[in-house]
């Protein structure tokens, strides 16, 4: 019961913190991530001011359901149906012609990664705040990535609204996504296994 009662409060601080415009440090189906409303572009600026990171670099955003995916690209190519009902481990796949997301999300190229997450406290949230959230690997950029949360650099927990109780004492080594890009003409290119 108490395990119930501290992920419903934890999932309730998180989201009064998305809806604020404010960055969470939370855990996801793959690394540790920063996240906030993809929606807000103030939200996405201060992400890439956390990590240090050029705002020329794509951030992916996850979603709690495939269905909504058309919401935020113009045309779902038929393959990406086929590739994330098959995918077995977490997936990003990039479309291309992004839309009602942050401007700053966006980059010169108009593409967005997106991965349906498969993680409880991911889905919940997502699903709650109705709207999508940004995910990009907590860390400074172009230091290691953090596989679990005792690897996260403290200057990352202290810029951050909010950090998520739940899994940090999970010490699995996770790593990042899969990622598929797919072209408008449905051209398919794996970037990472």
């Amino acid at each position: 019961m108490e395990l119930i009662n501290d992920f419903n409060a934890d999932l309730l601080k998180a989201l009064e913190v998305l809806k604020t415009g404010g960055v969470i440090l939370y855990p996801t189906d793959t690394v540790w991530g920063l996240g906030c409303d993809a929606t807000n572009e103030k939200a996405v600026a201060r992400i890439y001011e956390i990590k240090q990171r050029s705002d020329q670099k794509s951030m992916l955003i996850l979603l709690d359901n495939a269905n909504k995916i058309p919401s935020y690209i113009k045309e779902m190519p038929d393959i990406a149906w086929d590739l994330i009902d098959l995918t077995d481990k977490p997936l990003t796949i990039i479309y291309p012609e992004a839309r009602n997301l942050a401007k700053n999300l966006i980059p010169e190229d108009r593409t967005i990664g997106i991965r349906v997450s498969k993680d409880l406290f991911n889905k919940k949230l997502i699903e709650r705040f109705r709207k999508p959230i940004v995910s990009t690997s907590a860390n400074i950029s172009s230091h290691k990535t953090p596989a679990n949360f005792d690897e996260i650099n403290d200057e990352i927990i202290q810029s951050v609204n909010y950090v998520v109780k739940w899994r940090q004492d999970d010490l699995t080594q996770n790593s990042p996504s899969g990622i598929i890009k797919l072209g408008i003409n449905g051209e398919i290119v794996i970037i990472r296994k």
